[in-house]
């Protein structure tokens, strides 16, 4: 009894985790599809595809073995860094043309995988700390986004949407302040549970996608054909797939912080290979490549539930929901403004934890003012106007419009020639920071009863 108490548990828990996702994870294939010309049946196959693959690719990093996957608590899901590229690449040479760049570019990540984890002693706290930062500041639009509707909603902007985002927000605060243990953890699905009965009472939940949702889908590998291969895809996706590796090392850093882990040269590379398999699994399932979801990594540093079990769980519910889309339509009924009120505290909380872990760094140094000055600077501007480069060449494009990106690779640059790199200087940096975490800066946090 005690067993299927904590099972229970661990479902609720995985399942907050796929609501927090699901509406990311599907806006990918619902872009591309109509852009590359697929029809209203391929899109649904394409939407089950992606769970199912967004399922695996969690397993295998989550889970792992001795050979491959980080082990951290990371929900992984189709990046939105993708859509673009795809779209370009699809409307030369269809669906099979990114299924073959989508696999080759795995087997890339996977190779490139083997030097990746060197890099990891120029990735102090004032880098992975500053990336954190990016992604929370980054992803508050998006938030903000879902609270006035969802961006394209005929009433966007309406005041309905607002009060219900607020009544989702205020049920998240009261309940987290008030319920201990288990009840806590998961305020942020009761939270949103209740903003969508407020919703449907008003007549703001569109059932239209559970009753038109088939209850049984086959996933059938290269159901779309055989994958071709051009080497302008393979190349885009490539790249791709390495600017992807970048910024889920920095997310890898950070969540072995927060976890009070340290995260060693083997632990990026087994979690950079993982990504690279996945890929693989993804194209011959004819979906696309993963990345580390930051709303998840939110959810993770709001709850303090840092258990792999839970993620394990997680990928469960997205493989069977893959086969059943009847039930991953009811995931669809959350309205945006109900999302959205749930997403405010948890990319907030990533902006919290990052301010946590620049701290652990001298930040009396003015190299280390620098690094986040310019790295976090530049990458909330690079995020705030990505048209900026829309006139370059696609390779530039790719790699300067994602805040990311751009702010991870400057980070490490500046991180590089401002800060002491020699091997003795690198022994003194770790040493200091095994000190600090003595003090114990971050508590390690009870398993909330799971």
């Amino acid at each position: 009894m005690v067993k299927e108490k904590k099972l229970w548990k661990i479902i609720l828990l995985g399942l907050q985790h796929v609501c927090v996702m699901y509406g990311g994870a599907v806006a990918v294939p619902l872009i591309i599809a109509p852009a590359i010309g697929l029809t209203e049946q391929q899109l649904i196959y394409l939407i089950s595809f992606d769970l199912f693959t967004c399922g695996i690719a969690t397993l295998i990093q989550v889970w792992g073995n001795k050979f491959v996957g980080i082990k951290l608590p990371a929900l992984m899901a189709v990046s939105f860094i993708v859509v673009e590229p795809i779209i370009a690449i699809g409307k030369i040479h269809s669906i099979t043309g990114v299924i073959g760049a989508v696999i080759v570019s795995g087997v890339v990540v996977t190779i490139v995988a083997q030097f990746i984890g060197k890099l990891i002693k120029f990735f102090p706290p004032v880098v992975t700390g500053s990336v954190v930062l990016i992604i929370g500041t980054s992803l508050m639009p998006v938030a903000m986004s879902n609270v006035a509707g969802g961006t394209g909603s005929a009433n966007y902007g309406h005041i309905e949407n607002f009060m219900l985002a607020v009544f989702t927000l205020l049920c998240f605060l009261i309940l987290n302040y008030v319920l201990k243990g288990f009840m806590k953890a998961i305020s942020v699905l009761i939270a949103m549970v209740l903003g969508t009965l407020v919703a449907g009472m008003f007549g703001m939940v569109d059932f239209k996608a559970l009753s038109e949702a088939a209850w049984l889908t086959p996933l059938t590998p290269f159901y779309f054909g055989t994958p071709t291969f051009q080497l302008s895809s393979i190349l885009t996706m490539s790249i791709i797939a390495i600017l992807i590796m970048i910024e889920s090392v920095g997310v890898f850093l950070a969540l072995g912080e927060f976890c009070d882990r340290e995260i060693k040269e083997n632990d990026i590379k087994k979690g950079v290979r993982a990504e690279g398999i996945s890929a693989i699994i993804s194209g011959v399932f004819n979906s696309f490549n993963h990345s580390t979801f930051s709303q998840n990594v939110g959810l993770v540093f709001l709850t303090k539930v840092k258990q792999r079990v839970v993620l394990v769980a997680a990928g469960v519910i997205l493989i069977l929901l893959g086969f059943l889309p009847k039930i991953a339509a009811l995931t669809t009924m959350i309205p945006k403004p109900v999302l959205g009120g749930a997403m405010i505290p948890m990319f907030g909380m990533l902006i919290a934890a990052s301010l946590q872990m620049i701290a652990k760094s001298d930040m009396k140094k003015s190299s280390n003012q620098l690094v986040v000055a310019v790295g976090v600077g530049l990458g909330l501007a690079v995020k705030g106007a990505p048209d900026a480069f829309k006139g370059y060449p696609e390779l530039v494009q790719l790699l300067c419009s994602n805040g990311v990106v751009m702010g991870t690779l400057t980070m490490f640059l500046l991180n590089l020639f401002l800060n002491r790199t020699s091997k003795d200087d690198l022994n003194e940096q770790k040493h200091e920071q095994r000190t600090t975490d003595n003090l114990e800066i971050v508590k390690p946090v009870k398993s909330d009863g799971v």
